[in-house]
């Protein structure tokens, strides 16, 4: 008899990893994201053939956080302010802008997970607004 075990992604944890070594190598990170993926929040101008790529030079950017879930940061996109939300299933690479070197992920790997996603702050607000209905109560059977 054989168990199923269920077992976390790898991408968060290899993304990390791979982030620090280039961060620790004086190499700018480069982040390719797949904007097609819901809950994706990035400048849409910049988007082409349905991707961004997104510089997470520490210099560049500010409150960054990777997360299992997600990565999120704020930065500059033609002197504009933007909050960054990049679910890690949209996260398709991360390598050197100077050399190419990183690591490039399966799009297909997050298929058939159905993980709970954080909801960015915008969706938040909307959902409580949202649900400002009077209460109710019903016994399901």
């Amino acid at each position: 008899m054989s168990e199923q075990i269920n077992v976390t992604p790898t991408r968060p944890y290899l993304a990390r990893a791979i982030y620090e070594w280039i961060c620790d190598n004086q190499l700018t990170p480069y982040l390719l994201v797949d904007a097609t993926q819901p809950h994706t929040d990035v400048p849409q101008q910049f988007v082409k053939d349905g991707q961004i790529v997104l510089n997470l030079a520490p210099h560049a950017i500010h409150q960054f956080h990777m997360s299992n879930d997600a990565i999120t940061f704020s930065a500059r996109f033609g002197g504009v302010a933007r909050e960054i939300y990049v679910p890690i299933r949209a996260v398709l690479g991360v390598y050197a802008r100077e050399n190419g070197q990183g690591l490039f992920f399966d799009p297909s790997e997050y298929a058939d997970i159905q993980e709970p996603v954080e909801i960015p702050v915008a969706d938040k607000k909307q959902e409580t607004e949202s649900s400002k209905k009077k209460p109710s109560l019903r016994i399901l059977d």
